[in-house]
């Protein structure tokens, strides 16, 4: 099923956007899978090169608070990235609009048709790197939840997705006070790291040797602390209990004391939340069982913690 964000696009819109955007021709393009948000495709183009064209969602579709101009926020990640951490492969920015971005096609496959614990070593050492990268503010950018300090911002994402569910009327648990009964914990991240957020296998690439070839979809980054770029990477289960996972491996991060080990089921109930908010906007039935998987996820991390 096609989600209401994505855009039901032809080759002949495709052809458009990229003379609008490069002055180029297309041989050839075909819509990839994979994701829910935007309308993607791989082009080919009378010069030769391979990009790949991002549609945003249209006008009149209905989207989380946090996901406003993520088109360009995508943009904005991919040229932070090559700038300051120049071998980390991602996307070249070839053009871009708020509505599109046309970006260079990176070799290899994404984790999920293609497993490697190399490219996924390699990911936590790609990661780790990214993770230098300091920003000005805790969050995301623009009209977006932020604040001055990570417990701030942290509690405006979380505010904003419980404010999507009601307006979706998605049912969540009880999470009052969530972000405030563990203020002191949250406050002890003190640098706004670049995140990209979404690492999970569908967004890093691997070649046929099995070296990582691309970290792509940056569209949802934020800056805040290293710690919530390490549960997406281990969708479903807690990174700190699976000492062996190659990401650890690359990434090698400080041993997990108890402040870390908090930390993480705080980011794991974050994205639980946000996977359960928006579901409806991407057309999927509350009663499809998606829902109730999640909430059961997300009900444990909030019982153990």
């Amino acid at each position: 099923m096609r989600s209401p964000t994505q855009l039901d696009l032809s080759e002949k819109d495709i052809a458009a956007i990229v003379s609008q955007g490069l002055g180029a021709g297309l041989t050839g393009a075909e819509e990839l899978s994979g994701g829910t948000f935007a309308a993607v495709w791989k082009a080919g183009l009378d010069d030769g090169r391979q990009v790949v064209v991002k549609v945003g969602p249209p006008a009149t579709a209905r989207m989380l608070r946090y996901e406003a101009g993520m088109i360009p926020a995508e943009a904005e990640y991919f040229a932070l990235v090559a700038a300051h951490t120049p071998g980390v492969p991602v996307p070249a920015v070839l053009a871009g609009t708020t509505d599109w971005i046309i970006t260079s096609l990176l070799p290899g496959t994404p984790l999920t048709s293609h497993d490697s614990a190399r490219a996924r070593t390699e990911c936590g050492a790609a990661v780790r790197r990214v993770h230098t990268i300091t920003g000005d503010h805790f969050g995301y950018t623009g009209d977006r939840a932020s604040g001055a300090d990570w417990p701030t911002a942290f509690a405006a994402m979380i505010d904003d997705l419980r404010a999507d569910a009601a307006d979706w009327g998605v049912p969540l648990p009880p999470l009052d006070g969530l972000v405030a009964r563990h203020h002191d914990v949250l406050a002890a991240v003190t640098r706004p790291a670049l995140l990209h957020f979404d690492l999970w296998d569908g967004n890093v690439l691997v070649g046929p040797d099995g070296a990582l070839t691309g970290l792509v979809d940056g569209e949802r980054y934020l800056y805040g602390d290293p710690l919530l770029d390490l549960v997406s990477p281990a969708l479903r289960q807690r990174i700190e209990e699976v000492p062996d996972h190659p990401f650890l491996a690359g990434y090698r991060p400080e041993p997990f004391d108890e402040s870390a080990r908090v930390r993480l089921t705080l980011y794991r109930i974050h994205l639980y939340t946000l996977m359960i908010a928006e579901g409806p906007s991407r057309g999927i039935q509350i009663s499809d069982g998606r829902h109730d998987y999640l909430t059961g996820l997300l009900e444990r991390e909030l019982t153990d913690l």
